[in-house]
């Protein structure tokens, strides 16, 4: 077998066909595009290069043919928080074959070493938990967009490398053809007409206020989690800029009391309705299709982040939002599902919200650990 650096077009080209290769005859895997792979490891276009670094490999067999890829880096905000200096490892894929699995896992491990890390969490990102994070392990279905989807088989080659659990993310699914429970939809219209609270939806024309109010509720609301970093204003406006070409402002809803930012919640409908097939490209006909399945064919939208703070947390916030977009969303007879897309097994408070909307379990990811 030949551990390969990516170091030149070709071999880019080869770490975005690795997949390709790899899962051409599962009905379940979604080709993400090539961009957005591509831009995890662009310096002009991941702002976690400006506190961090990263590289990746491709395996090939003695003959030439991929089998397997990897990629691994150091995020500075977040490796020396741990107990031990913890870098990251993700976009593993591989061939069953536990002695090509090792060996993408030991490079990875080794150049993370050679810069100072005693341990690797994966797989994960180079960037936000919101994409390309976690190794899934229940829930074989066609993923929505960001979400990672991998072989089964990829968890006896994690547990027998040494990773151990470090939490379980949660993926649960919520019916649109059915009510919210009773419960719920009359504790939103009992807060909703409380005097002090008001709500928003996100205006694409006064977009930095309202990346300024989400950012506000999201360093308040996650700051005494473990390890937590504040989110940066250049990070959230990268990630609205990516969303604008499927990005509807009426799914994007915030809540005030007295006019100060207090919850959020921001849902997308599935892009991966709308690229599959697209086999990572998007040209000018593929572009040409995306824009139709925007409006036809897309049945599925995807809750990417929540949040609220402290303060305002158990004040049912979350049950209004989620009724006004009902509320816009029904009348439209278009989308069957919403994927509240993944929580961690540690944050109580989402997961009591998503029993409360009468979500059901969907999908399992866990972020692992390896200590060296």
């Amino acid at each position: 077998m030949q551990i390969i650096p990516v170091s030149s077009p070709s071999l880019k080209k080869d770490f975005l066909n690795t997949p390709k290769l790899l899962y051409k005859n599962d009905k379940n895997w979604i080709c993400p595009l090539d961009s957005e792979v591509e831009n995890v490891f662009n310096p002009d276009k991941n702002t976690f290069f400006s506190h961090g670094k990263c590289t990746r490999w491709v395996l090939k067999d003695d003959a030439g043919k991929l089998i397997g890829r990897v990629a691994a880096f150091i995020n500075e905000k977040k490796a020396y928080q741990y107990e031990q200096p913890t870098g990251g490892m993700g976009f593993f894929e591989c061939i069953d074959n536990e002695k090509a699995a090792f060996l993408l896992f030991d490079t990875a491990k080794n150049w993370l070493a050679e810069n100072g890390m005693k341990a690797m969490d994966g797989p994960i990102n180079f960037g936000e938990n919101d994409s390309f994070w976690g190794l899934l392990v229940d829930g074989f279905t066609p993923p929505s967009f960001g979400m990672n989807y991998n072989f089964p088989y990829y968890q006896k080659f994690f547990d027998k490398y040494g990773f151990v659990t470090e939490y379980e993310q949660l993926t649960n699914h919520i019916n649109l053809t059915i009510p919210f429970p009773e419960r719920f939809t009359k504790i939103a219209n009992w807060v909703r007409n409380k005097p002090g609270y008001t709500f928003e939806y996100f205006s694409k024309a006064n977009s930095d206020k309202y990346i300024n109010d989400l950012m506000e509720i999201y360093n308040d609301g996650w700051q005494d989690f473990e390890n937590f970093v504040p989110i940066k204003k250049e990070t959230l406006q990268e990630s609205f800029k990516s969303m604008e070409p499927i990005m509807d402002e009426h799914l994007i809803q915030f809540a005030y009391f007295n006019g100060e930012p207090a919850s959020f919640v921001v849902l997308i409908p599935d892009a991966n309705q709308m690229i599959k097939g697209f086999d990572g490209k998007l040209g000018l006909l593929q572009k040409l299709k995306f824009a139709y399945r925007r409006w036809v064919g897309v049945t599925r939208m995807r809750a990417i982040v929540m949040g609220t703070k402290p303060k305002y947390q158990k004040h049912g916030l979350e049950s209004v939002l989620f009724i006004r977009l009902g509320e816009y969303v029904l009348p439209k007879n278009q989308y069957k599902e919403l994927e509240l897309s993944w929580v961690g097994d540690f944050n109580e408070q989402m997961i009591a919200i998503h029993k409360a909307t009468g979500a059901t379990f969907g999908k399992k990811h866990l972020t692992m650990r390896k200590v060296f």
